[in-house]
C-alpha cells in the first residue's frame, strides 16, 4: 500500500473564520465514509484562528485524487471564494512510517 498523506491550509477572508469552519466541518463525515480514506481530521490554528488545515491519510494517490472531485468537496470549492482569502495551500506527502494500528496513535 502506498500511503498517501495531504495536508490543506486555508485562512479565511476577514470575519468569515466561523463561516469557514462550519463549512470545514462539514466536510469531515462524508470524507471519512470514502473507502480510500483511513482519516480525515480539521485543526484551526491556536495562534491564528483565521487559519484552518486539513491533515488527511488516504490509502492511494487515486484515492485523494477520487476525492477531490467527490461531490460534497466540489460544492466546498464553489463556494470557497467567498470564504477564503488567497489560494488554498495543498501539499501531498508519501508516508515513510508505517499507519499506526491504534486509535490514539492517528
Amino acid at each position: 500500500m502506498s500511503t498517501v498523506t495531504n495536508l490543506a491550509f486555508f485562512r479565511s477572508r476577514p470575519g468569515r473564520t466561523n463561516e469557514l469552519g462550519i463549512a470545514l466541518m462539514a466536510l469531515v463525515e462524508p470524507t471519512r465514509s470514502e473507502s480510500e480514506c483511513l482519516t480525515y481530521n480539521l485543526h484551526q490554528s491556536v495562534e491564528d484562528p483565521d487559519v484552518w488545515f486539513v491533515y488527511e491519510n488516504w490509502k492511494t494517490a487515486s484515492g485523494l485524487d477520487a476525492h477531490m472531485h467527490a461531490k460534497h468537496v466540489r460544492e466546498f470549492l464553489a463556494a470557497a471564494p467567498t470564504l477564503i482569502t488567497g489560494d488554498v495551500e495543498l501539499r501531498r506527502f508519501s508516508m515513510i512510517s508505517a499507519f499506526p494500528t491504534r486509535a490514539w496513535d492517528a
